[in-house]
């Protein structure tokens, strides 16, 4: 949850801390960010393969944790009574734990792939961490016809997400972080504006009482007329001082690059012959809008502000001074600051279509798995029975319909400000597919390159948007050309 080079870099730093601290994943990796307390955790050993059991031994399946959240002690607490409690219920299954700093967790795994010496499940992961290992995953198809599981449980948009072209159906909804629209309802009174729309296909209303779509164009009109000087005029009347910018309209919270341009439209950065570099043309879109954001038309912190101890030293919608921040469910941990009136809205549109970015975090079956069926077993076991312990420690909505309504109820505990959660659960449909975490070639440093570009358009006034997408495309590809 979530390596970055500009503001993000920081601000992963910090919020990897602050979301062990509360219980929630981050995002653009923050599901894969080491606990602040990985250190304390001891790398175990991968136990020896064994031989396939006879007669009644049952048979053991090694359940790998290490690449996303998990290993922070109170979260071992949970998980080792899950597998006793597991194990005492389940006499032809030996579930074993085998936890990996995370630090080592990708090294770890790879190097018991390449021995034959494979753990069974691993989890919870997130889509990047996941990518790692790409096209190692089970396709779980066979296993959910045969046991006939029911897939009715979850929203559609969750169990599509894990349905990924020439791989199959790679996982199943467990923990779920929806994007929304976060905003302040006081500003928006004080300057006499309606909400934002809380329902997708609703249109949003002006003062006049005129209509318009929910999408991007409305959104910059919108977040214009809520950022303001310390004069009082806001980013469209004449004299409006983009220097002394008071509060600000919009702000891209804890997005990279790629999400930036995922929600105007989902899409890869890799052909589908999986070694050719592109860029989706909504990306491109998306990535101008944001630059005329900061550069033109001023409604969103460039990096110095958003770093900024005014702004929340990268946390700007938490400094109070922001009137709408686009990101996940998983930013209720990082709100403390942010005051007692901010709800939620729908993410808007483009070209006449949503695409609300999905966070996500499951367990997976490794095709290396001796025991396909048992550890399918187990996995349904962690994502059912055992979900609702797992998912208070790792601070996820729970995948599963039956059991949000409960989660929620926790929510408002925490936020007694009649917070609009409906909206969170409606985004589910509009989950981005591809994900824009998914796969590029030689992952790491093709991720770098994309902050590094960010980076660019977060600093540097007067660019040349066409010429320097060419340039990461072609940074990209000799990324990807190599062996």
């Amino acid at each position: 949850m979530k390596r970055l080079t500009l503001t993000l870099l920081a601000l992963l730093t910090v919020l990897s801390l602050a979301l062990t601290a509360c219980g929630s994943p981050s995002t653009a990796a923050p599901t894969e960010v080491p606990d602040k307390t990985e250190a304390l955790v001891a790398t175990t050993e991968a136990p020896a393969k064994t031989a396939a059991p006879s007669g009644n031994a049952p048979v053991e399946i090694r359940w790998f944790i290490g690449l996303g959240t998990g290993t922070d002690p109170n979260q071992l607490e949970v998980e080792n009574k899950v597998v006793e409690a597991f194990n005492a219920t389940h006499p032809h299954i030996k579930l074993v734990l085998e936890v990996v700093n995370y630090n080592a967790s990708r090294d770890t795994l790879a190097t018991e792939l390449a021995s034959g010496n494979p753990p069974d499940i691993v989890g919870p992961v997130g889509v990047s961490g996941a990518e790692a290992f790409h096209g190692q995953w089970l396709d779980l198809t066979p296993l959910i016809e045969e046991t006939h599981y029911d897939l009715s449980q979850f929203d559609e948009g969750a169990v599509n997400f894990y349905k990924v072209g020439g791989q199959g159906q790679i996982g199943l909804p467990f923990a779920i972080f929806p994007s929304i629209l976060y905003y302040q309802r006081d500003m928006f009174d004080e300057a006499g504006l309606a909400y934002p729309p809380h329902r997708y296909g609703e249109k949003y209303t002006w003062p006049d009482g005129t209509t318009e779509e929910w999408n991007y164009d409305t959104l910059r009109k919108l977040a214009m007329l809520l950022t303001v000087d310390k004069n009082g005029k806001d980013a469209t009347q004449a004299g409006f001082d983009p220097t002394a910018i008071v509060q600000y309209g919009y702000e891209p919270q804890y997005q990279d690059a790629r999400a930036v341009g995922s929600y105007f439209a989902a899409g890869s950065a890799v052909a589908d012959d999986g070694k050719t570099a592109q860029i989706p043309e909504p990306w491109v879109a998306a990535w101008k809008w944001l630059y005329n954001g900061i550069w033109t038309d001023h409604f969103i912190p460039n990096q110095a502000i958003r770093e900024s101890q005014e702004y929340g030293s990268g946390n700007p919608f938490n400094s109070g001074k922001v009137a709408m921040a686009l990101t996940h469910l998983w930013y209720t941990c990082c709100v403390a600051d942010a005051g007692q009136n901010w709800d939620m809205a729908v993410v808007p549109s483009y070209n006449g279509k949503v695409t609300a970015n999905f966070n996500a975090d499951t367990f997976r079956i490794l095709k290396q798995s001796q025991h396909p069926q048992e550890a399918f077993e187990v996995l349904t076991y962690l994502i059912g029975d055992a979900s609702l312990e797992l998912l208070a420690v790792y601070g996820g909505m729970p995948a599963r319909i039956a059991d949000q309504q409960a989660f929620f109820a926790e929510k408002d505990k925490q936020f007694p400000q009649d917070v609009d959660w409906q909206v969170a659960v409606d985004g589910i449909a509009y989950a981005d597919n591809p994900s824009f975490e998914g796969y590029m070639p030689n992952y790491n440093e093709s991720f770098d390159r994309f902050n590094t570009f960010l980076s660019l358009l977060m600093t540097t006034e007067g660019l040349d948007i066409d010429k320097e997408v060419q340039t990461l495309k072609a940074d990209l590809q000799a990324i990807y050309d190599k062996k």
